[in-house]
Parts: C-alpha cells; sequence; structure tokens
C-alpha cells in the first residue's frame, strides 16, 4: 500500500466486484441491488462497486449499518444516484432494510470483512439472517459475514452467498467447511499483491500438480517398479471392505496388490480380482472365541491354531501395506495390526486400524512413515475430542493429529484436508456429496497404498489419492464400487495433461 496512491487497492477490488455483481445479474439497467455497508473496507469496496453499478442504470440502495462509513464511497454512491438506508439514525430500522433487501435482484454482502471474527453483532446476525430468506443472489465482499476467514469457523448467524469475490489471495476459510458452504462460487480478483504476500500456510493442489506427481510406467517397468502393495482388510463379518480396498488398488494401476485376509474376504476377493494375489490367515482349527465388532472367529495358538500376525511374514514382498478396512478389532486383528506396524516400509492405516491405534498408542512407534486416513469421528476417539469440535475446526485438528501422532493425516468429510507437520494443509478442491456412501473409504484406501507402493510420500500419495477419488465420485449416484470402475478414465484424464517440470503446480493460500 505504501508503494501506490491511496485508494488504488481499493479501486481494484471495487472494479472486480463490480464486474462479477454484473455477471452474476446478467441485466444490469433496470435492476435493484441491496448493499449491505459495515464499518470495515469491505463497506467501502462495495460502496464503490455499487457507484459503478447505479452509473450503468442500475437502482442501488446501500443500507449503512455499521458505527462509522467509508465516507468517499458513500459520496461517490450518491453522486451517481444511489440512496441510503441509514440504520443508525432510525431510518426505519431492520422492517426497512428488510423490504430493501426482499426487494433485490442481487444483495452485495459488505458487512465484516477477513478481521472479523467470533459471532456476528447487532444488527448485522440479522441482517445476514434477512439476506438468507430473500429471493434474489447474494455476492459476499472478499468472505462471507460470520464466516473466519482463516480457519472456515462459523459461530451463529453467517451471511450464505451464491458467490464469493475475494480479492488478492484466496482466503482458508472460503475453502474449508463451514466457512466452505456459506461462500459459494469463489472468484479470485488480483489486485496485485501477489509479490508481497508470505509462504502459503493452506494449499490446494491442482490438476497440473497431480498429473506432475503422478507416477507413470515407462519401458524398464516391471510390477515391482509399478509397486506392490499390502492389503489387509476385511473380517467374516466385513467382507466388501475387502473387495473394495483391493479393488481401488487394482484399478489405481498398482503393480501387484498381495491381500491377506481370513476365509470369507479371500473367497471373495478371489473371486472378484483374480489379478490379487491372495493369502489366506485364517487358521485350520478354531476354538470359538469372537472378535468383540466383527464376529470373526478366530483360533488361539492354545487351540492349536496360529497366530495370525505372524502369518503376514507368509505374503510376501511389499512396498507399502494398506490395513484397517473391515479388518475387527479382536485379539488377532491387534496381532496382524503390530506385525505389519513393526516392518519398515510405509502403511496406511484406515477404519478399524485406526480404532486399534485409539486403543493402543504403542503401535505407533515406528520410523517408517504412516498415513492415517479418519473420518471426524475416528479422529474424534485418536484425540480424545468431540467430533464436533473436529467438524467446526477442520484444520486445527488435523494439524494436531500430524503433530501428536508423528503422522500425515487425511481427515476425509465435507473438506478433506491432509496435514504433515512443518507442511501447509492441503484441501482438496474435488470432493463431492456422492461419495457420502458405505465402502467408498476403502476405495481410497486401496488407491492411496497404490499410490504409496509407487513411490510417493504419504503427503502426497494423501493429497493425490482424494484429488483423483473426489473426480470419480462426481458422477452421482453412485455406489462405493462405481467410483473403483471410475479411477483409470480419472487417472487417464489427468494424467493425459501436459506435464511440466519442476514443482508440482499449485493454488497458494
Amino acid at each position: 500500500m505504501a508503494t501506490l496512491p491511496e485508494g488504488t487497492l481499493m479501486e481494484r477490488a471495487a472494479t472486480g466486484l463490480a464486474v462479477h455483481c454484473a455477471a452474476t445479474l446478467g441485466r444490469v439497467y433496470g435492476s435493484r441491488v441491496a448493499l449491505l455497508i459495515g464499518s470495515g473496507d469491505n463497506g467501502g469496496d462495495a460502496l464503490y462497486a455499487g457507484a459503478r453499478l447505479a452509473a450503468r442504470g442500475t437502482r442501488v440502495h446501500a443500507v449503512l449499518a455499521g458505527s462509522r462509513v467509508h465516507r468517499d464511497g458513500l459520496a461517490a454512491l450518491r453522486r451517481s444516484g444511489g440512496r441510503v438506508l441509514d440504520l443508525r439514525d432510525g431510518g426505519g430500522g431492520t422492517e426497512a432494510a428488510r423490504r430493501v433487501i426482499e426487494d433485490a435482484d442481487l444483495v452485495v454482502d459488505g458487512l465484516v470483512g477477513i478481521g472479523g471474527s467470533g459471532a456476528l453483532r447487532e444488527p448485522y446476525a440479522t441482517l445476514a439472517a434477512i439476506a438468507g430468506e430473500a429471493p434474489g443472489a447474494v455476492v459476499a465482499v472478499d468472505v462471507p459475514s460470520g464466516v473466519d476467514a482463516s480457519s472456515g469457523r462459523v459461530d451463529g448467524e453467517a451471511v450464505r452467498a451464491d458467490v464469493t469475490v475475494t480479492f488478492g489471495a484466496l482466503k482458508t476459510g472460503l475453502l474449508v467447511d463451514p466457512g466452505g458452504e456459506y461462500a459459494g462460487r469463489v472468484e479470485f480478483v488480483d489486485i496485485g499483491l501477489g509479490p508481497y504476500l508470505p509462504d502459503p500456510d493452506v494449499t490446494e493442489l491442482t490438476g497440473e500438480g497431480v498429473a506432475a506427481l503422478l507416477p507413470r510406467p515407462d519401458a524398464r517397468s516391471d510390477k515391482y517398479r509399478r509397486g506392490v502393495v499390502g492389503i489387509a482388510a476385511g473380517s467374516h463379518r466385513y467382507t466388501g471392505a475387502a473387495v473394495l480396498a483391493v479393488g481401488g488398488a487394482i484399478r489405481a494401476g498398482a503393480g501387484m496388490v498381495r491381500y491377506a485376509g481370513v476365509a470369507e474376504p479371500v473367497a471373495q476377493v478371489r473371486a472378484r480380482w483374480p489379478e490379487a494375489v491372495v493369502t489366506e490367515l485364517a487358521p485350520a482349527r478354531d476354538d470359538g472365541r469372537t472378535g468383540p465388532e466383527t464376529g470373526t472367529r478366530y483360533a488361539s495358538p492354545e487351540a492349536g491354531g496360529v497366530d495370525l500376525g505372524k502369518r503376514i511374514e507368509d505374503v510376501g514382498r511389499v512396498q507399502a501395506w494398506v490395513l484397517g478396512p473391515g479388518l475387527g478389532t479382536g485379539t488377532e486383528a491387534h496381532a496382524v495390526a503390530r506385525a505389519i506396524l513393526a516392518g519398515d516400509v510405509p502403511v496406511l492405516v484406515d477404519a478399524d486400524g485406526l480404532t486399534l491405534i485409539a486403543h493402543d498408542r504403542s503401535l505407533l512407534r515406528r520410523d517408517a512413515p504412516v498415513l492415517i486416513t479418519p473420518h471426524a469421528g475416528e479422529l474424534s476417539r485418536l484425540l480424545q475430542v468431540s467430533r464436533g469440535k473436529i467438524e467446526a475446526r477442520r484444520l486445527e485438528y488435523a494439524r494436531l493429529a500430524a503433530a501428536e501422532l508423528g503422522v500425515t493425516v487425511l481427515l476425509k468429510g465435507s473438506t478433506t484436508v491432509v496435514a504433515r507437520e512443518g507442511d501447509p494443509v492441503r484441501v482438496n478442491p474435488t470432493g463431492s456429496p456422492w461419495l457420502a456412501t458405505g465402502g467408498t473409504g476403502d476405495v481410497l484406501a486401496g488407491l492411496a497404498g497404490t499410490l504409496l507402493a509407487a513411490g510417493l510420500d504419504c503427503y502426497d500419495a494423501a493429497s493425490c489419492a482424494a484429488y483423483l477419488h473426489g473426480i470419480a465420485g462426481r458422477y452421482g449416484p453412485l455406489a462405493a464400487g462405481d467410483v473403483a470402475e471410475a479411477l483409470p478414465e480419472v487417472m487417464r484424464s489427468v494424467t493425459n495433461r501436459p506435464r511440466h517440470r519442476g514443482r508440482a503446480a499449485r493454488l497458494e493460500i
């Protein structure tokens, strides 16, 4: 700001805002626009944008709700023919504001900017609620009022925008739920801040970035160079978890999948995926014991059975493991988890594997990398924090888990984020509500495990897997198996992008 004439940045922002407002309106001349004006620079941006619209024949009505107002912006609006409703001097109160807002084809939210935090105060909260019920489209200036720009937290009432026009840099709170739900379509306006911005603490991996990271076979490739992934999943009760995890790995292009499990899922995997190399862990004799959550019947060594953990040695060479989907949480499942985590290859831990870790943190005492893929409920058990807190502060708790557990965290949910201590959190931009169905997480585990086996580190494997999985989930309505079936075409479409040398392309926040 010190290098530019006063007001230059606001002029750039207001011009970009006016352009996007006009595009949202479609017909500018004769349309009705309501501006909700707070005390900060967002209010100034909205007033200047309103002046530009009014000069083109739009009927603009500004509702002044802050304790102060941007005087030059207000003067510009009045010169262009805009009208003003000032709530600070009575001015008809909120009922008059309601009539203005409900009459408008477009409502511009300029109440609170990026400096706002906590719940909206009055009259902002009431105006936000009225805007949410009004028939016109809503455009938020920089960030919807009531959304914390740095985290996406929403405490109380907030403006629910159809479009958010943001300036200079994307704001984290626009990409991470719950704030992302309020932002609508995000439009970025470059006002020249790029060279002055610090390093980001959140990034969004792009399609070009994924294309640059994904391993590709060449003339020297064989199944070991492509990557051999081991999968320990499924139980007598949850046979489908094994089928889906193996399917995610095979459809993602694993050089080989080695599956280890008990009798029933072994039969299902053999029938559905003849490509997989299968090791049956089911012992020959049965003492009738039952795992507490899965109903799986195990044979104890005392009854002449075999310790399933020791049988992991029979699986053969792998370059990464997927551990946990539908595995169960009984004694033998714990033995399998301990045997796998005692090895020296990367391990992805999901589902029942996470429950085992929640009960026994010593399982994570290893030097090799670990990627965990919890949803909010599973992370709540790992951290002993309520699920609601995690949903409200996804970035905070993903970072906390990465630091406390010494792992990479792929936190699944309405916004999927990937956290590793010392690196920016990556926010996945491709998620879809169609993925909220049973078994899709098993497919994601197989996909990410394949990328680990192919040589990507946990951070990149998790980020690329979330990106590809999100695209595969856009073809809804669907079942989990459909997501696996879509993976080859999704991966082809991404890898066929032009590949650039150097660092992965990314959008920095």
